[in-house]
């Protein structure tokens, strides 16, 4: 691990060649959640070599002001957290109809409307994001802890990897942890 990976926290000011100026709205084990102005927010590899870290030059009173401003209203964010980007379903499930039949055919099976059940999978999804966070940005746990926890959540994703067929873009899909041979 990079010792810069380290110190890069929520809102954190960030250049990516590919997708240009973005702020870290999230962190993951291996991962930054970065929100970029003309991108939304994307999903990057901590060791990604198009990231740099913007640094001011010359700090002013007017950029901490601004800083504390994106600090608080990250934190509103996180303790509403109902407040998501629209995620597209993939187009040949929309209007599409989930079937769980039972085992037994006496028994009567349930029809589910793709939609809601993406809607639910997207739900889970961003409230894994929202556990991330608050563990993350969480003062009473240890590093240790937090790398422990995070695991948890790495592994919830990675359990969830199933449901990716559903989503359209694939910056939306749930990531797991990396095998040594993905890296």
């Amino acid at each position: 691990m990079e010792e810069n990976q380290l110190v890069l926290g929520i809102g954190t000011r960030l250049q990516h060649t590919q997708f240009g100026p973005g702020v870290i709205v999230g962190i993951r084990y291996a991962t930054y959640l970065i929100s970029f102005i003309n991108h939304g927010i994307k999903e990057i590899d901590k060791t990604d070599p198009k990231l740099d870290e913007i640094i001011p030059e010359n700090l002013s009173v007017e950029v901490e002001t601004h800083s504390e401003t994106e600090r608080s209203l990250l934190k509103i964010l996180r303790l509403w957290g109902g407040i998501t980007e629209p995620v597209p379903l993939g187009d040949r499930w929309t209007g599409g109809t989930l079937i769980l039949q039972p085992a037994d055919k006496n028994l009567k099976g349930k029809e589910i409307p793709v939609e809601d059940f993406f809607h639910k999978v997207v739900m889970l999804r961003d409230r894994l994001r929202v556990l991330e966070q608050n563990i993350n940005s969480n003062k009473k746990l240890s590093d240790e802890d937090k790398v422990g926890m995070q695991q948890y959540v790495t592994r919830c994703y990675g359990s969830l990897t199933t449901f990716n067929v559903l989503f359209r873009n694939k910056e939306d899909w749930f990531v797991g942890e990396k095998s040594s041979k993905d890296e």
